[in-house]
């Protein structure tokens, strides 16, 4: 494990905040999933982010500038200012000073559009003059997204390096469902946070947390835990990931979302937890132990289910082995 001076990573401090003072386009395109995009402009405002939203002519028929400009306080661009804007050359002014470009929702015609290479709008002509991680969330009927062109669309821009997020399955405007719905707006900001994240100052950085509270089995039906919910654990995961690094998230079951990019190592048992750390403990540069380990086990777990009327002997507990010391062990092993 390699020496990692945090000193830089103070978890309290607003600049750990990826979208903050970021300047992020939100384009919109024709699919009745725009009023998604409202929600998701609304929050990059609030969350500090300098919003910059761009609609195309069909996107138009399904939202407006003005409501675009209510959330964000900053004008919506269209088509019209590509020839009437005061902004010099918008389309370029858009695209070389985006930190990142969302298209949210993507049609199958955008989509299509982005893979040929074609400059038929402001957005389009600002996709093709950009240089920042671009974030696509395809809206489309299920048939129309898992047409043969729309899938090799799909596969050729994700060679060239575009980022997807969705789409997922459920019921569709058609009335039928599919394939094609676009994903809820959080999933779309989180792996936008993700991107936006990735050139933090512990960028390079692995670091592995444990979370959540211990399960030892009684029988096959019954187990002993604790009250740990896995908040702090999963929450210092969010905090590396923001910073820029990698994280291993080793995890008891939690009824928390996992945070976008990190690895997840699901176990149940202290035993299965200590595996898990050592054998990944050499593929991090630090580690954060903030699960609730039990401190008491059953010294048998039984192999049927305990009867109810059973006696309460039945039940013997041993103390819990610490890990502490072969961790320590482990880590001077590979200072050295």
């Amino acid at each position: 494990m390699a020496d990692f001076d945090g000193s830089k990573a103070d978890l309290g401090d607003e600049s750990m905040n990826p979208f903050k003072e970021k300047k992020i386009v939100v384009g919109i395109t024709g699919s009745i999933a725009a009023y998604k995009a409202t929600e998701i402009a609304s929050t990059l405002t609030k969350s500090g982010a300098n919003v910059f939203p761009v609609l195309t002519p069909s996107g138009e028929k399904f939202i407006t500038p003005l409501t675009l400009h209510s959330v964000t306080g900053a004008h919506a661009s269209t088509d019209r200012d590509l020839w009437e804007s005061d902004q010099h050359v918008t389309h370029i002014f858009l695209g070389h000073n985006a930190d990142l470009i969302m298209v949210a929702p993507a049609s199958a015609n955008f989509i299509s559009k982005m893979a040929h290479g074609q400059g038929d709008s402001l957005l389009a002509l600002a996709i093709l003059a950009s240089h920042c991680p671009i974030l696509v969330a395809p809206a489309m009927d299920g048939d129309m997204y898992q047409n043969l062109a729309t899938q090799a669309n799909v596969r050729l821009l994700k060679e060239r390096g575009i980022h997807f997020v969705g789409p997922d399955s459920g019921h569709l405007a058609s009335g039928m469902s599919g394939v094609g719905r676009m994903s809820p707006p959080q999933e779309v900001l989180n792996q936008a946070r993700y991107l936006l994240s990735r050139n933090g100052v512990l960028k390079g950085k692995t670091i592995l947390v444990t979370a959540g509270g211990t399960r030892e089995p009684i029988d096959p039906v019954r187990f002993v835990a604790n009250r740990s919910s896995g908040k702090q654990g999963y929450a210092i995961a969010q905090e590396a990931l923001n910073q820029g690094a990698d994280v291993i998230l080793i995890s008891t079951p939690t009824v928390l979302p996992v945070p976008f990019g990190a690895e997840l190592i699901p176990v149940q048992t202290a035993a299965e937890m200590e595996k898990a750390v050592l054998s990944n403990l050499n593929r991090a540069d630090a580690l954060v132990m903030s699960a609730a380990v039990a401190d008491f086990r059953p010294t048998t777990a039984a192999e049927q289910k305990i009867k109810k009327m059973a006696s309460s002997s039945n039940y013997n507990w041993s103390p819990q082995p610490t890990f502490l010391r072969k961790l320590a062990g482990s880590a001077m092993a590979m200072r050295n």
